[in-house]
C-alpha cells in the first residue's frame, strides 16, 4: 500500500538532550497506527514534528510525499492534529465553537453549515450543539477536539493520547469512532499509553525507548515473534471431580512433558508450552483421564503489555 506518512532518519535535539534519535517509519494509507513508549520517549515530539509544529534537527517527514518542512500548509491541509491537552474556548456554545474553526479553515456558507452538522453527527455531538462548552464532560470534550480536527475532512489523523481520562464506557465509545473513521479511509496515527485499547484499536505500532525505534510493524508479526521465543501459552479451567483440587491439576501439569512453565490466576490456569510442543491436545486427554472436567482450553495470544515489557528496557531518555 502507499506510505501515508514517513519519517526519514527523523532527529530532534534540545541542546544536549537527544529527544528522537533517527526515526524511520512508514505508515501505509488507511492503516490504524499505535505508537507507544515510556513518558519521554519522543512520542510528542514526532507527532509535534508531523504536524508542522516543530521543525526536526535533522531527517524528514511527510504526508502523502508532502515534506512538511518545506511545504507545511499543504501538510496541514491532509492532516488533522488533536494534542493531549485540547484548548477549548469556555465561553462559547458547541456549534459555536465548531463554526468558528472551520470558518479558520476557510469554510463559509452554506458548507460551513453542512460540514459542522456532518461532524456534530459523526462524533455524536449533535444532542450537545447548543450546549456551553465549558459543561461539557471530558469524554465530550474528546468528542469535541476530534470533531474540531474532522472539519477540513483531513486525510490523516495525528491523536496524542486521546483516550486519557476518559472513562470506560467513553473509551469503547472512542474506540467505535476510530473503526468508523478508519472505514472512511483515513490513516491514523495514534498515541498513548492505554496498551490494551491499542491492540485493539490498532493492527500495526511502532514501540520507542528513549528517543530510539525499537519495533515497527504489524502487531501480529510481533506477537508470532515472541511466541517462537518463548512458547505457546494456553489457558485451562477445570472442574474438581470426586475430591480433586486445582492444586492437583497444577501438580500433574507441572510434571508434564511439554509444559515448560505455569501460573494460577482467578481460578485459570495458564500454561507455557515447550518449543518442541507442536500439538497441546495429549496435556487436554491426560487431564480427563486423570478424572477432572476440562471447562476451557484454548490458546491465549500475547497481550500488548506483555510484548511492551518484553521489547522495552525500561531507559528514560
Amino acid at each position: 500500500m502507499t506510505p501515508m506518512l514517513t519519517a526519514e532518519g527523523l532527529t530532534r535535539s534540545y541542546r544536549r538532550t537527544l529527544a528522537l534519535d533517527h526515526l524511520t517509519l512508514e505508515i501505509p494509507e488507511g492503516e490504524v497506527f499505535g505508537f507507544i513508549g515510556p513518558n519521554g520517549a519522543g512520542k510528542t515530539t514526532t507527532i509535534r514534528m508531523f504536524a508542522t509544529l516543530l521543525r526536526p534537527t535533522s531527517g524528514r517527514c511527510t504526508i502523502a510525499g508532502i515534506d512538511v518542512v518545506r511545504h507545511p500548509f499543504a501538510a496541514r491541509k491532509l492532516m488533522g492534529y488533536m494534542p493531549d491537552h485540547i484548548g477549548i474556548y469556555d465561553d462559547m456554545l458547541v456549534e459555536e465553537y465548531l463554526m468558528f474553526f472551520a470558518a479558520a479553515y476557510r469554510i463559509h456558507g452554506r458548507e460551513r453549515d453542512r460540514v459542522v452538522d456532518d461532524v456534530l453527527a459523526l462524533t455524536d455531538l449533535d444532542g450537545k450543539r447548543n450546549a456551553p462548552v465549558r459543561a461539557l464532560s471530558r469524554g465530550m470534550s474528546q468528542r469535541l477536539g476530534l470533531a474540531r480536527v474532522l472539519l477540513h475532512d483531513p486525510k490523516v489523523l495525528l491523536l496524542d493520547e486521546p483516550a486519557a481520562g476518559l472513562d470506560p464506557r467513553a473509551r469503547i465509545e472512542f474506540k467505535e469512532l476510530v473503526a468508523e473513521l478508519r472505514n472512511m479511509g483515513k490513516t491514523i496515527f495514534i498515541s498513548s499509553h492505554i496498551l490494551a485499547e491499542i491492540g485493539e484499536m490498532c493492527t500495526s505500532i511502532a514501540i520507542l525507548e528513549a528517543g530510539k525505534l525499537l519495533y515497527s510493524g504489524p502487531i501480529s508479526e510481533v506477537r508470532r515473534r515472541l511466541t517462537e521465543e518463548s512458547g505457546r501459552v494456553l489457558k485451562i479451567r477445570v472442574a474438581a471431580v470426586d475430591g480433586k483440587t486445582i492444586d492437583d491439576a497444577l501438580d500433574l501439569l507441572r510434571a508434564h512433558p511439554l509444559v515448560s512453565g505455569l501460573r494460577e490466576e482467578g481460578g485459570a490456569i495458564f500454561l507455557r508450552l515447550k518449543l518442541t510442543a507442536e500439538d497441546p491436545s495429549p496435556i487436554a486427554a491426560e487431564l480427563v483421564r486423570r478424572g477432572f472436567a476440562l471447562l476451557h482450553f484454548s490458546e491465549e495470544e500475547i497481550g500488548l503489555e506483555e510484548v511492551f515489557m518484553r521489547i522495552t528496557n525500561g531507559v528514560v531518555a
